[in-house]
């Protein structure tokens, strides 16, 4: 089977339980939602996307976000200033919820590894791409960008332009 419907299929799972998990958090609010959504809708949806931000991501959810991406626990750890003991504390409570600044760090990343994935025609290119120095980025791997949202930005930027063909 194709690696790249596998990681398509993955990406929608996640962003259907982001949805079902947004409707359930306000659901008078939500009544416009469709009821599947693609990887683009979601994400081009910034009021959902906001209110899952201001919810709190529940660590489930945060656990099947974090196995499509192509971070590690340590990656995940450095990006939201949380140490890996913290993290693996959190797994053990069914109830834990995210703080909305975490919860926003985690839908960022999850936004950057879904249109790198579109970007790029394997999952193991945008990888690679990820962890290489890219002269447009001042020679920084595009990994150590994600650390703040003005990297994210740049990052996002960078694999439009990619998608485009526009090469600096």
């Amino acid at each position: 089977m194709d690696p790249n419907y596998i990681q398509e299929s993955n990406f929608l799972l996640v962003n259907e339980a982001m949805t079902v998990y947004a409707k359930t958090v306000n659901p008078s609010s939500n009544s416009n939602l469709k009821e599947e959504i693609s990887n683009a809708d979601f994400f081009g949806d910034k009021m959902l996307v906001i209110q899952l931000i201001r919810a709190g991501l529940p660590y489930q959810l945060f656990n099947d976000i974090k196995e499509i991406t192509p971070f590690s626990e340590e990656d995940w750890a450095e990006y939201l200033n949380l140490s890996t003991k913290t993290l693996q504390r959190n797994r053990k409570d069914p109830d834990f919820v995210f703080k909305p600044i975490h919860t926003e760090k985690i839908m960022e990343l999850a936004e950057v590894t879904q249109f790198g994935n579109t970007v790029f025609d394997s999952t193991a290119q945008f990888y690679l791409w990820l962890n290489t120095p890219c002269f447009a980025l001042g020679n920084l791997k595009p990994a150590e960008l994600l650390k703040d949202s003005y990297g994210k930005e740049l990052v996002m930027a960078e694999l439009n332009r990619i998608e485009h063909g526009i090469f600096v």
